[in-house]
């Protein structure tokens, strides 16, 4: 059994800068100057370190959004405080497991509050009440985006994996909201604010949400769920379990069965297109540590093995890249020989595919909610 990668700094001062130079996950949208510096003076990798250099870069964008606000520069202030919260994020990233990592974390859930409180139409926090099993949570928390001037929108609700969580999906949720959807941002089980850790029936978190949806100003008979990278898996799971309550369920990137065997992790537990240890942020969706925590648990999420797959489902569109490495594109040609049929595209690239891939999925959840 090979053992976890374990970057050395250069190394993965190198992956850093790839990564910001391409404007690729996680430093898409942060502030590339600012970036290049953290980058070079980053002492180290280990939690300790990392946490406090990236938000000692946040704070200063902070002290800068404040003095922008009251001079009444709220564009200026707008940015500065989403660069506070993009730094902050770089933080906790990958997983809050160190206090050092979740004072970042903390952070940056205040960065993002300050931040889209100055967008054109306020970005909403609701939480809602769980009835959670001992020793979990009792509310989940999620945020609400209307799109500028429509009434009774249409909405999608949306999460993303084991290292992007309700605040970074957000800006993906852009492009949804120029096309007049409401967007409603979660954390999937196991990450961020989630009541749950991941299980076989952890799909019971949603429950709440779609009542409070039934009940809101938004247009629960056109709703849709779009999940992002780990976070597909649940996309995939609710167009079955939920499907009275959805009008179209989109998987983009996410595991079905076969990103779920023993094989397929070990194969993929070094995958180069994740900086630190990709086994110990899935492990902690779960509550474990380690490969062998993950690997213990991580069969019981099978779709095929659960007999969901051969259920009916709401329409389903399952996108991904055709070379990824961390959750298998396999699982698409899986799922199309089960249950309904469904709508399928497989883009170049690794980890979600390359190219129109969000364009794509904007269209095709239009066509069916507009």
């Amino acid at each position: 059994m090979s053992a976890d990668l374990t970057r050395t700094l250069p190394d993965a001062q190198q992956w850093l800068r790839e990564s910001l130079d391409r404007q690729r996950h996680p430093l898409a949208g942060i502030d590339a100057v600012a970036a290049a510096r953290a980058i070079d003076t980053l002492p180290g990798t280990g939690p300790a370190e990392w946490g406090p250099h990236w938000t000692g870069f946040a704070a200063e964008f902070a002290e800068r959004a404040e003095a922008l606000e009251k001079d009444g520069e709220t564009t200026a202030a707008r940015e500065a405080w989403w660069q506070a919260y993009e730094f902050a994020f770089m933080g906790r990233y990958p997983v809050p497991n160190h206090p050092a990592k979740m004072a970042a974390y903390d952070r940056a859930r205040d960065y993002f509050a300050r931040a889209t409180a100055l967008d054109e139409t306020r970005v909403e926090q609701v939480t809602v009440p769980f009835a959670g099993r001992q020793g979990e949570g009792d509310s989940v928390t999620f945020h609400v985006a209307r799109p500028h001037g429509v009434q009774r929108p249409p909405v999608v609700l949306m999460w993303a994996g084991i290292d992007t969580w309700k605040e970074e999906t957000y800006v993906t949720g852009g492009l949804l909201r120029k096309a007049g959807f409401a967007t409603v941002h979660l954390d999937m089980p196991g990450v961020g604010q989630s009541p749950v850790l991941a299980g076989p029936d952890a799909e019971r978190q949603w429950d709440p949400v779609f009542e409070w949806l039934a009940d809101s100003d938004l247009d629960a008979s056109r709703c849709a769920v779009l999940g992002l990278s780990f976070g597909g898996y649940w996309a995939m799971k609710l167009a079955h379990t939920h499907r009275d309550h959805l009008a179209a369920a989109v998987n983009w990137g996410g595991g079905v069965h076969i990103t779920f065997q023993p094989e397929w992790q070990e194969k993929s537990r070094n995958a180069s297109s994740y900086l630190m240890d990709l086994m110990a942020a899935r492990a902690r969706i779960f509550g474990g540590r380690t490969f062998e925590d993950y690997t213990a648990r991580c069969p019981e999420l099978s779709l095929l093995d659960q007999g969901v797959l051969d259920r009916p489902s709401a329409p389903l569109l399952l996108v991904n890249g055709i070379d990824d490495l961390q959750n298998s594109s396999e699982d698409v040609h899986l799922s199309l020989r089960h249950g309904d049929p469904k709508a399928a595209r497989l883009f170049p690239g690794g980890h979600m595919g390359t190219g129109p891939v969000l364009p794509t999925i904007v269209t095709w959840l239009v066509t069916r909610l507009a």
